[in-house]
């Protein structure tokens, strides 16, 4: 594939791509991160157009459509975007891009200011490789030209701390980052993603974290550790026994604000053997609560073990998990008076 722009990455700024994990530039994974750190959670991100260097309109309607899609697809509490009048953050379009030579647009970024700038470069910048065609400068919009929205969109991933993601050798993974090295021009494919890759989204759950019923992007696997613990640990035969599991994502550092997060909102199974038994027989889906828990309430004849198995869904990054073996004796008495229950220590 012959690439023809690089997009850059803030040209004369101190920000420096730093790889959030050993082997990410030769191997697929999240996208590295920049240096300079995030934004606070959730954090309004204002911006206005550049004084004298206004983007045409058809840009400034890609541009604003580009800040949407971030709200739309971050799945995390990555910070938004919103023009508002004499708002500190500028875009700006024309001869005075501050982008270095191959960049088509580009960005700057002040995490401690909450600020930052853009710029993209005017319609017909001509580089070594050709004139630049930017696709909302056309009524029917030609073959080689670059989406604006496509492009804003990479640039506000860059501004939330998103470094350009590392694509396989065969770059078969490339629709899995809109924030990429190098874009793509119609008819491309994603040449027109208007829509975080699952990569992207990745690398800004760890940033940001999620909250608690979101989807974790399925560019991660992160392992989940699951405990269950009963009310009681001995019952009078017919007695009822509540048992609540807890559901977590792993305690590593290398999960960022995920770590150890709970997991609400999934399906955690009970299954449950005659105490001692070898086969296991699934009581039914516990009921979530808060905080990651999940409780199931159920009457005993005879001692039980239980456990609860929570299966790596398909649909997000999360694996599965099994929690230790917690058995609940009865007693045999009929008559009373019975022996009470026991409460689990």
């Amino acid at each position: 594939m012959i690439r023809r722009s690089a997009r850059s990455a803030g040209a004369g700024l101190a920000v420096v791509l730093a790889l959030s994990a050993a082997g990410l530039a030769t191997a697929h994974g999240p996208d590295p991160t920049l240096s300079g750190g995030a934004y606070p959670q959730n954090q309004v991100l204002t911006f206005d157009w550049r004084s004298g260097a206004k983007p045409p309109a058809a840009h400034r309607t890609a541009i604003l459509a580009a800040a949407e899609d971030v709200t739309k697809s971050r799945a995390s509490k990555a910070a938004t975007f919103s023009r508002t009048s004499g708002a500190p953050s500028l875009i700006g379009y024309g001869a005075g891009a501050t982008c270095g030579p191959n960049g088509i647009a580009c960005f700057s970024r002040s995490v401690a200011d909450k600020r930052f700038t853009m710029w993209f470069r005017p319609q017909g910048h001509v580089f070594d490789w050709g004139t630049l065609k930017w696709c909302q400068s056309y009524a029917t919009p030609p073959k080689g030209c670059y989406d604006v929205e496509n492009i804003a969109l990479d640039e506000f991933g860059h501004i939330e701390g998103l470094g350009h993601h590392a694509n396989y050798a065969d770059e078969r993974d490339y629709l899995d980052a809109v924030v990429q090295t190098f874009s793509r021009t119609k008819p491309k494919d994603g040449w027109n993603a208007h829509k975080l890759g699952r990569c992207d989204v990745a690398t800004l759950q760890k940033l940001y974290d999620v909250t608690a019923a979101t989807k974790i992007s399925t560019c991660l696997n992160i392992p989940t550790k699951i405990t269950l613990a009963p009310n009681f640990t001995r019952v009078a035969s017919g007695g009822t026994v509540t048992l609540t599991a807890t559901l977590r994502m792993a305690d590593d550092p290398a999960y960022g604000k995920l770590r150890n997060n709970a997991v609400t909102k999934r399906t955690v199974t009970l299954q449950r053997r005659p105490a001692g038994g070898s086969g296991w027989t699934a009581v039914g889906a516990m009921s979530p609560g808060s905080a990651g828990t999940y409780t199931t309430s159920i009457k005993l004849t005879a001692a039980t073990d239980f456990r609860a198995v929570f299966a790596a869904p398909s649909d997000e990054g999360l694996k599965g998990a099994t929690s230790p073996v917690v058995t609940v004796t009865v007693s045999s008495c009929t008559t009373s008076p019975c022996p009470v229950s026991t409460t689990a220590e």
